[in-house]
């Protein structure tokens, strides 16, 4: 599999653009964005979504390998899609084979102690999930909210938002993206 960086060259070359405008676009410098391409750094969850946002894509481009069969109905787990950052504090598995045509994106998302989303983003759409086991802490609005094991949320992806764990276990979060963005 292609890392992260030799995508986003890829992807920034297929859109035409320099280190400098795609940066301008993501809010980032230029020299981060050649770090990141030459996998010198690892991107936060934030970082990628404002990347994929400036080009025009999806953050799972990123990690699709080439397409499968869509007309399977179950997705076994061993065929689940890995979207791993390198720092290694969430893994966020894909719970469909491909989001090509669909109205949702549901993820089965493992956080680490004290991992989480780096920063606030916001995003078109909204998002809905419940907590299988652990601690979630989503902040929305200037507001933390903590759930417990089988709690679940619902917000506007479209507020900027930020989510941790911020307990001492993993946490396991079945989590859904109305419409596909990530």
């Amino acid at each position: 599999m292609e890392d992260i960086g030799e995508k986003l060259k890829t992807f920034r070359l297929a859109n035409r653009m320099t280190l400098k405008q795609l940066g301008s676009k993501a809010g980032c410098t230029d020299a981060y964005l050649s770090q990141l391409e030459r996998g010198r750094a690892n991107p936060s969850v934030m970082i990628l979504k404002k990347i994929a946002s400036a080009l025009q894509m999806k953050v799972v481009d990123f990690f699709l390998e080439n397409e499968t069969e869509e007309n399977e109905v179950v997705l076994k787990e061993k065929e689940r899609v890995n979207i791993n950052f390198k720092q290694g504090d969430a893994k966020i598995q894909m719970l469909v084979r491909n989001i090509r045509d669909k109205r949702m994106q549901p993820f089965y998302t493992t956080i680490e102690p004290r991992g989480g989303s780096k920063g606030p983003y916001a995003h078109i759409g909204e998002e809905f999930g419940i907590v299988l086991q652990g601690q979630l802490e989503i902040k929305l609005h200037g507001k933390s909210y903590r759930l417990k094991k089988n709690e679940s949320f619902y917000f506007s992806s479209q507020e900027p938002h930020s989510w941790t764990n911020p307990g001492k276990k993993k946490t396991v979060v079945i989590w859904v993206v109305s419409p596909p963005t990530f």
